[in-house]
């Protein structure tokens, strides 16, 4: 890190302290003792702008108060797992974004904190490797959703993620990137990388074998709802992420004394208000996608197929 870019540090450190308590509170939750790292994440989301840097992480700070952030850990857990095979109209928005942020503060107060201190460095990133088995047209039906989450990560998660591996892809996903990289941030796209197969032999360059999920590990294993010759199922409710996560959360609700009787159901966060030209998005990307259907002889397979941006 150069001397220019410890003067911004510097100075957006400075505008931090100044903020009012409940938001220095939350604080703590973001940079979960490493400040530098997670300064320099903001001002790189906003090319090292420290104005643009001070709003973002100011209004992300805010986001988490209104939202009570801090305790979405201490409720019930909902997860939402898998990209191809998801079914994202089973259940509300609310839920599936609940079930995103859950796993985001998982892995920021929980997972990377213990890597920092395991490998006695700061560990403040990750990667993530996108299985697209069973991915369907009808996915960007949901573009409302993928557009939510998009933004919370981008607002409030920034940086986090080093790479993106895309592996397990089907024919049909060459149509579903056209339609959706246009919609993502520059640096985003950059971070994308589509692998052949189930993406085992690239992976294994920057992991050890132990470390591949259960979809990455043969060739032409099929569907990867199923784990196969003893592999572990990380799809599954019963792998021990998903149970250490539900412990987790169930610990930290018992620590909590409630003020008021318990709520069931999801946390519904303050979602991103929609731009002004996600209709026009929405049109744009129903009418590629019956254009491609056309094209390519499987037009039955798009019909009733409409974009929910309401």
């Amino acid at each position: 890190m150069g001397i220019a870019s410890q003067e911004v540090i510097r100075q957006l450190q400075a505008l931090i302290d100044q903020v009012e308590e409940p938001l220095k509170k939350t604080y703590q939750n973001v940079h979960q003792g490493y400040p530098t790292e997670t300064l320099a994440r903001f001002l790189k989301a906003r090319e090292w702008n420290v104005a643009k840097a001070h709003k973002m992480l100011l209004d992300s700070l805010n986001w988490r108060v209104q939202s009570e952030i801090d305790n979405i850990l201490a409720g019930l857990p909902v997860f939402a797992i898998g990209v191809g095979l998801s079914t994202f109209d089973k259940a509300s928005v609310h839920y599936y974004v609940q079930s995103h942020i859950q796993i985001n503060e998982y892995r920021d107060r929980v997972i990377l904190p213990s890597a920092s201190k395991k490998y006695g460095r700061p560990i403040t990133t990750c990667v993530k490797v996108l299985d697209m088995t069973g991915l369907k047209l009808s996915a960007l039906s949901q573009i409302k959703l993928m557009t939510i989450i998009s933004t919370i990560d981008d607002l409030n998660y920034p940086e986090k993620t080093n790479t993106y591996y895309i592996v397990n892809v089907p024919y049909i996903f060459s149509a579903c990137w056209k339609v959706v990289k246009p919609l993502l941030q520059e640096r985003t796209k950059k971070k994308v990388q589509v692998l052949p197969g189930c993406g085992r032999d690239e992976l294994l360059k920057i992991m050890d074998y132990a470390s591949l999920p259960h979809f990455c590990r043969k060739e032409g294993s099929g569907s990867s709802r199923h784990s196969e010759n003893g592999y572990e199922n990380c799809y599954s409710l019963d792998h021990h992420f998903h149970q250490q996560l539900y412990i987790y959360i169930k610990q930290q609700a018992s620590k909590r004394e409630p003020v008021a009787p318990i709520k069931l159901g999801s946390f519904h966060v303050e979602l991103p208000e929609p731009v002004a030209e996600g209709t026009e998005i929405a049109k744009t990307i129903e009418s590629e996608l019956h254009k491609f259907g056309n094209g390519n002889g499987i037009s039955g397979s798009l019909n009733g197929l409409k974009i929910n941006n309401d």
